[in-house]
């Protein structure tokens, strides 16, 4: 069986942001030489997900208006949890949108259903934060 682990690193110029990972994630299938297996490409933090959808701006506004709705950051004192640091809604949103994704691999690529892309979602950026990608298979 083969496998690969790789982190990739994140440093976001805005606290919500959308960013589509799925070339990065194609690169490191190709790199790992795994044809038939399994992706996962899971978020180390807690205010941060993974997940797949529709690469499409409309659709990412809509999610983050959605988000904030459910979760809004201000008033801050509103959450009990922000002592410190101020993202106890990072963390709702996170909750909602997803820890991680697996993906299969068939023949050497990410075997995916039409319009889907894997995307990093940050909502307590600017700053580093990382994604494991965990490939395993022959």
């Amino acid at each position: 069986m083969k496998s690969l682990t790789e982190e990739l690193w994140f440093n976001t110029k805005n606290r919500v942001e959308f960013i589509n990972i799925t070339g990065k994630v194609e690169e490191l299938v190709k790199k790992s030489g795994v044809k038939e297996g399994l992706c996962l490409v899971n978020a180390m933090h807690i205010t941060a997900s993974v997940f797949i959808n529709d690469d499409e701006s409309g659709l990412h506004s809509d999610y983050k208006k959605w988000l904030e709705k459910l979760a809004p950051h201000e008033p801050v004192s509103q959450y009990a949890h922000n002592v410190g640091e101020i993202n106890a809604d990072a963390h709702m949103k996170r909750q909602v949108m997803g820890r991680e994704v697996v993906v299969a691999i068939t023949n050497g690529r990410l075997h995916f259903g039409p319009w889907e892309q894997i995307f990093y979602g940050e909502f307590d950026g600017q700053r580093r934060k990382r994604v494991l990608v965990k490939i395993i298979g022959e």
